[in-house]
């Protein structure tokens, strides 16, 4: 690393990342008790409510999670046991199985999404074009597979 100059942080950039951290740990703290309101952990919560946007294989699944495929395997399990989320074959290659949110997964995903308040009241707050430019700066901060 000879040679590489970190750049400077000033008392902006650390405000704006105390900021960042702050708006994480209170969204990360409301999304934990939103889930466990409908018996759910925060790992449940998240995946149902990604497959309840679309079916999607373990593997893209634990990508999106940041977890192992098993762990993926293990929460699946979980939520199926109780009618959450279905196991179906991949229209695409019948050797993928995709896991799929149910209708009454569905039903809860919506109900967790309801009551997540701190996430949607700030945001309300702002104009549309705010929101925008808020949305288009935090995509410029991840890499590109993070941000979609």
């Amino acid at each position: 690393m000879a040679g590489h100059k970190s750049p400077r942080v000033d008392a902006l950039t650390l405000e704006v990342v105390d900021l960042i951290g702050t708006v994480v740990a209170r969204y990360h703290e409301e999304y934990e008790e939103a889930a466990a309101e409908h018996a759910l952990t925060g790992a449940q919560a998240r995946l149902l409510s990604l497959l309840s946007l679309e079916p999607l294989p373990m593997r893209r699944l634990a990508r999106k999670l940041k977890c192992e495929p098993s762990n993926v395997t293990g929460i699946v399990d979980r939520l199926e046991s109780r009618g959450l989320v279905e196991r179906r074959p991949d229209p695409d290659d019948r050797r993928v199985k995709l896991a799929a949110a149910t209708e009454e997964g569905r039903r809860v995903a919506r109900g967790l999404r309801d009551s997540l308040h701190f996430a949607r009241e700030p945001l309300a707050a702002l104009t549309e074009a705010e929101r925008v430019s808020l949305r288009d700066l935090l995509r410029r901060m991840l890499p590109e597979e993070d941000a979609s």
